[in-house]
């Protein structure tokens, strides 16, 4: 523990800047690579590292954590309805860091790690690549107080569709609150990045979303809106806190770039039906063409979110700070993630992502270097898995464990406990 208080002492310095600001991608052309992959799974697909953000996918997953102080609300109320908002926001606000973010972060090399402790925020992360083929990053986070956990596994299949690139994350997410001894579960919606080929690139996500209540059977079952005709959805999110009997308890809308609010059910029926007969009226009057070169970014019906009258503010994005469109379209949070003090080298594990010499080397701005590095590690990896299938040795996944998720019932990756005790010893030379 008192590496644990060293380390939290070197990142207290907060770095609100990258090394070196981005690369423009202006003059890549990404169609002579996804040419001969429409409707392909692009998880094997060689990308130039130009389209790259300096980070490892386990260091974006740790981006849920931004609005922690979300799951503390939830812990602070007694009202299961009112916990059940809290969590909602946070399902939404888990996703909000995509928006913008159209650099695709490094995949991650079988048995890398990545951890994270924020006093501040009361939480601790870590998480493990734990299958290269198909990829799945398992992760486990505790607050800081054991007043919740949070896990998962997720398995982001990607689909090239000649325009756009899908990213359905596929797995479970779990938190616990020990408190009221509830556990919530629910799955992300898909993102899709559009204008692969040409235009400017612009990010939508959409699909289903249901947080459950296991101990109450209260849910809430939320819609992220494809953008529609004219932008007219564009990343609007809707839906109701439900009852175990299925009754509506209350509406949550908003915008998972921006914020959510709640109202009561009758107003927002009401709202949305007005909304509803608006809408028709204009379409009427207007004459709409479906074929459009390139898919352009729709231009949402204003900048904020209509609020209707007696709604109450449950979440609204932490603002991106100005320099963030010089580095990567990065938040604060997101800043900060790939930082290496000095102190920080003798109490990391050797698998752990700040440590990969291509993130490090693009984020220093040397795209040679990282491009050259990323061949390395990646052949390393081909080398270290042709050598165990010519033995008897299997890959063994250091910190978690296949076995079955308590509340659903199904295949999980679990937390195998051990990680802070700080014994490195046995940790493979991935890098």
């Amino acid at each position: 523990m008192v590496f644990d208080l060293i380390y939290f002492l070197f990142f207290l310095s907060n770095r609100t800047s990258l090394p070196a600001p981005m690369f423009s991608r202006n003059d890549v052309s990404i169609w002579s690579i996804l040419k001969k992959c429409i409707g392909m799974e692009l998880s094997k697909i060689a990308m130039p590292v130009i389209f790259n953000e300096p980070l490892s996918f386990l260091q974006r997953l740790t981006e849920y954590m931004e609005h922690t102080y979300l799951i503390h609300q939830a812990n602070a109320t007694t009202d299961s309805m009112e916990r059940m908002k809290c969590v909602a926001a946070f399902a939404v606000s888990a996703v909000a860091s995509q928006w913008e973010r159209t650099g695709k972060p490094f995949n991650p090399l079988l048995g890398e790690t990545y951890e994270l402790i924020r006093e501040d925020l009361g939480f601790r992360w870590m998480s493990e690549q734990v299958s290269h083929h198909p990829p799945v990053s398992a992760f486990h986070a505790v607050g800081l107080q054991e007043d919740f956990l949070f896990h998962g596994s997720i398995y982001p299949k990607l689909k090239f569709w000649g325009k756009s690139v899908e990213a359905e994350p596929k797995g479970i997410i779990t938190l616990e609150l020990p408190k009221y001894n509830e556990a919530y579960t629910w799955t992300n919606p898909t993102c899709c990045v559009h204008n692969i080929i040409v235009g400017q690139l612009w990010i939508e996500q959409y699909g289903n979303v249901e947080v459950i209540n296991h101990k109450t059977g209260e849910r809430c079952s939320l819609t992220f809106k494809p953008c529609g005709m004219f932008g007219k959805e564009l990343h609007k999110v809707e839906g109701y806190i439900l009852d175990k009997s299925k009754k509506k308890l209350c509406a949550i809308y908003g915008k998972w770039t921006e914020c959510l609010y709640t109202v009561d059910t009758a107003t927002f029926d009401a709202h949305k039906k007005s909304d509803k007969k608006n809408a028709e009226e204009k379409k009427s009057n207007k004459q709409t063409s479906v074929d459009e070169e390139p898919e352009e970014m729709p231009l949402p019906d204003g900048d904020t979110v209509h609020v209707i009258p007696g709604s109450e503010l449950i979440w609204r994005i932490a603002p991106r700070p100005d320099n963030s469109a010089e580095f990567y379209a990065f938040s604060t949070f997101a800043m900060q993630l790939n930082e290496l003090e000095e102190g920080m080298k003798g109490v990391l594990p050797p698998t752990d992502c700040r440590l990969r010499p291509d993130i490090r080397a693009m984020e220093k701005g040397d795209i040679d270097l990282a491009s050259s590095e990323k061949k390395k590690v990646e052949e390393k990896q081909r080398l270290a898995r042709k050598n165990r299938s010519k033995s008897t040795e299997e890959w063994k996944t250091r910190w978690f464990h296949q076995g079955s998720n308590p509340h659903i019932k199904a295949q999980d990756w679990l937390y195998s406990n051990g990680y802070w005790e700080r014994n490195y010893s046995l940790l493979p030379d991935i890098y």
